[in-house]
């Protein structure tokens, strides 16, 4: 990428915000640098996506933190990792992707029968099969039979084991194949099903071609796993310094950690902060 990007990518959690330590959760509080960083971009005329697998109403106070509407156009926010698409404000959902979870769920829970269920129940919180460890869905939950949650095509469903590790999801995953849907595991015994095909970059993908944006002009940047997709979708991918391995290998640089700014480091490469020149890229 030789010139700034028209538009920016941004996961939320290890990108934009810091966990919190042992809670798997982040601060629902943006750093003056990386707040800074955001408005030069927004200043320029590019445009800045959020990506997440948060569910829609997890994201919009993230848009709010950052005024990501304040230079008077309705934001674009990528949900769900890719399968829900909307603009906000006020939320209105323009594209999502659903697909029958049923099987896949029953394949898991056939391994993993302690593990807790969690579908979004939108603009609420979620449903699901028992209480989540505190902290780690928004909203509010409700207890639902599992055969209720999936009876109709869903956009995400999400899979927790707190006795289980990263690891062991991953070791799952891959045994059961998980035919005609597509996962993704999380920093821990998390899993993220999906649609076929569904991926932040597919969300991207939408909004991109809605704006007119070619993909050799987007910078995206995050830590996750499921930010692997984007990261080589995009004509400039930047994983988070605290990122895993397999993150960082598809790169195309790596960024301080999310302690360090590493956001705000990387924005100011291509949109420098008055009197500064800017870093080579």
């Amino acid at each position: 990428m030789q010139r700034p990007p028209k538009l920016i990518a941004l996961d939320i959690d290890g990108t934009l915000l810091r966990w919190v330590e042992g809670l798997g959760m982040s601060h629902e509080q943006v750093t003056p640098a990386v707040y800074d960083a955001v408005q030069r971009v927004l200043d320029s005329g590019a445009h800045v996506v959020l990506a997440s697998g948060r569910a829609p109403h997890n994201m919009t106070v993230v848009a709010d933190l950052l005024d990501l509407h304040g230079h008077g156009d309705r934001v674009w926010i990528v949900a769900s990792n890719g399968a829900v698409v909307l603009r906000y404000p006020p939320v209105e959902v323009v594209h999502e992707v659903t697909f029958d979870a049923r099987p896949a769920v029953a394949a898991v829970l056939e391994q993993r029968p302690e593990a807790l269920v969690a579908v979004e129940e939108r603009g609420v919180g979620y449903l699901v099969s028992a209480p989540f460890p505190e902290g780690e869905l928004g909203g509010r939950m409700t207890v639902t039979r599992v055969e209720d949650m999936v009876a109709e095509p869903v956009s995400r469903v999400i899979i927790r084991d707190p006795s289980a590790t990263a690891d062991d999801f991953v070791a799952l995953a891959s045994r059961l194949g998980l035919h005609g849907t597509d996962y993704i595991v999380g920093w821990t015994a998390w899993l993220d099903l999906a649609p076929v095909g569904v991926s932040k970059a597919s969300g991207l993908e939408y909004v991109a071609g809605q704006l007119g944006v070619d993909p050799a002009e987007v910078l995206a940047v995050g830590d996750g796993r499921n930010d692997i997709e984007m990261l080589q979708w995009a004509g400039r991918g930047v994983a988070m310094g605290q990122a895993v391995d397999e993150v960082k290998a598809v790169a195309d640089a790596v960024a301080p950690s999310v302690d360090e700014d590493g956001l705000a480091v990387e924005l100011s490469r291509w949109f420098p902060a008055p009197g500064s020149a800017g870093m080579d890229a």
